[in-house]
């Protein structure tokens, strides 16, 4: 059963998707004011990541040899070290892991392959650290669980070792928006609309193909990726970009698992300080992280 906070949450981000959207500087300085703020307890340091800003979130109790590498969502045009401050804190609680937090480039200064370019760069950082790769993992929301997949396949493909496991919240992975959930959802998904959708591919993709496997893994050759968790809401546009994902990464043979949220909206976890759906979808997440990386 749905917690009553939920509808008090939609209210919240329907009077909010109502706004006019204004510059993209306005919209990425919004995004870091809506943020939660840091989480007492938890530290976060200063690093440079092989080049990439970046920050190591970490709780009381994680292991210092059990890393996630965080990707933020924001459509590739957004998203900061701050946007995300508090769910990152959040992870790493859950999975009881340090978590390298990266600010990788965002379009239009730096369109696609810069984001992909940064991910891989920073894990490559993390793994000459000495970290080893059977224990660390990829994580990421939206534009970043897509960026999430992206960074796996280039990973593989430059015979890099894999992490022991992906974690995709709410992941984009199809830069057209083509979904049909695109269309059946519109009315019930305050969070992403196909318009929008659509101006960040074209600000990532600055002439690209859409379908280039690596802006948009939907196309990717899956194989031989590690364990994935897909964790999407029913209520998602991006609904169709998850479980297509899900079947595309089954019928490469990847040990892939798909949990939806009933009723809840794009990347419902950020909303962990007011909803209790956001927590528990976290707590899970955390729980699958544990269970590859014991």
């Amino acid at each position: 059963m749905a917690s009553e906070e939920l509808q008090k949450v939609l209210n919240i981000l329907k009077k909010n998707a109502a706004q006019r959207p204004g510059s993209l500087e306005e919209s990425r300085e919004r995004m870091n004011k809506m943020a939660f703020p840091r989480q007492d307890g938890v530290s976060y340091d200063e690093v440079d990541a092989g080049g990439i800003p970046a920050l190591w979130v970490t709780a009381p109790d994680a292991a210092d040899d059990r890393v996630v590498l965080y990707l933020h969502g924001g459509g590739y045009v957004l998203g900061s070290l701050i946007s995300h401050q508090d769910l990152v804190a959040r992870i790493s609680k859950a999975a009881k892991s340090r978590v390298l937090y990266i600010d990788y480039r965002l379009a239009p200064e730096h369109p696609f392959p810069a984001a992909v370019e940064d991910a891989t760069d920073a894990y490559r950082w993390l793994l000459s650290t000495g970290i080893d790769a059977s224990r660390a993992v990829v994580a990421g929301d939206s534009a970043g669980g897509g960026l999430t997949v992206a960074t796996m396949v280039s990973l593989r493909d430059a015979g890099d070792p894999l992490p022991a496991a992906a974690v995709c919240i709410s992941p984009w992975v199809d830069l057209e928006g083509v979904g049909e959930s695109m269309t059946t959802n519109a009315g019930v998904d305050p969070m992403v609309r196909q318009e929008g959708l659509v101006d960040m591919a074209k600000s990532y993709l600055a002439g690209a193909d859409p379908r280039t496997p690596l802006a948009a893994p939907l196309y990717a050759d899956l194989k031989g990726l590690p364990p994935t968790l897909i964790q999407v809401g029913s209520h998602e546009t991006l609904l169709d970009d998850s479980t297509r994902l899900f079947e595309r990464a089954k019928e490469a043979g990847v040990d892939v698992l798909l949990e939806k949220g009933e009723g809840l909206f794009h990347v419902w976890h950020a909303f962990a300080p007011m909803l209790p759906e956001g927590q528990q979808a976290i707590d899970r997440l955390g729980e699958y992280i544990l269970e590859r990386v014991p």
